[in-house]
């Protein structure tokens, strides 16, 4: 019975953090499409964003978002505004 619990734990535990990370995930996305949104380019449906680690420096994240409509490049710097590209 103490094996069964274990188990049954360990599973709600991990099946948690998988859930966990595509919500982290989408809401990566929904954020940064706000926040061009905010500063007057079009995002009309978050598709996906990865961070671009080759860009981004321990200061300054670069992140690809991806939108229906276009791809940008959006580099966030605390307490400033977005510096967004258009990649298509």
């Amino acid at each position: 019975m103490l094996r069964f619990i274990g188990f049954a734990f360990g599973v709600l535990f991990f099946s948690g953090l998988t859930g966990s990370a595509a919500q982290a995930q989408e809401t990566v996305q929904s954020m940064l499409a706000a926040q061009i949104r905010t500063q007057g380019f079009s995002c009309d449906k978050a598709l996906g964003a990865r961070k671009d680690i080759k860009r981004s420096k321990p200061d300054r994240e670069v992140w690809v978002l991806r939108c229906g409509n276009a791809t940008y490049r959006v580099g966030r710097a605390p307490d400033m505004a977005a510096k967004v590209q258009v990649i298509r």
